[in-house]
């Protein structure tokens, strides 16, 4: 399914609109899914995708709750956007009920938001270089998990120029 790590800008064309109802969520910290559906399955699988990323480890969060995983830059993969980053080489994590953040190009994470993938962090305008950090909502399909892959994908390619 991840198709060769394209530049952003390509991997962004074409993003479907998401047709299942966007879950509740808090307004504040911690940004977290209310009535999200959980799938564990579909979690297990999202981990599995984003670790095959190239110089993407899979550990602990350093950011989130308890029982989250962050999907971790390796040393050697340069950084395009550090300021993207909350901490450390962290550029996304998972919540153990599937929703995610991450942060996208900032004109995609609109458009993300808009097709009904994503919310802005509720600190999206507080901070520099967070404009495009976002919450994307649990997937609760295949079908979803593809596109939810694919921001995974955006997010990294952003980070890192497509590194």
């Amino acid at each position: 399914m991840i198709s060769a790590w394209l530049p952003a800008a390509a991997q962004n064309l074409n993003l479907p609109l998401r047709l299942t109802p966007r879950p509740a969520t808090t307004d504040g910290v911690p940004h977290i899914q209310l009535d999200a559906q959980v799938f564990p399955e579909l979690s297990a699988e999202l981990l599995r995708r984003a670790a095959k990323i190239p110089g993407v480890e899979i550990r602990d969060t350093v950011i989130s709750l308890p029982g989250a995983k962050g999907f971790w830059l390796a040393d050697q993969v340069e950084l395009a956007h550090p300021e993207a980053i909350v901490r450390g080489r962290e550029f996304a994590h998972v919540h153990p009920d599937g929703g995610l953040h991450a942060s996208l190009e900032p004109a995609f994470a609109i458009l993300a938001v808009k097709a009904g993938w994503a919310i802005h962090h509720p600190w999206a305008d507080e901070r520099p270089g967070w404009e495009g950090f976002v919450m994307i909502y649990s997937p609760i399909s295949a079908d979803e998990l593809d596109t939810v892959v694919r921001l995974v994908v955006d997010s990294y390619n952003y980070v890192t120029a497509g590194n």
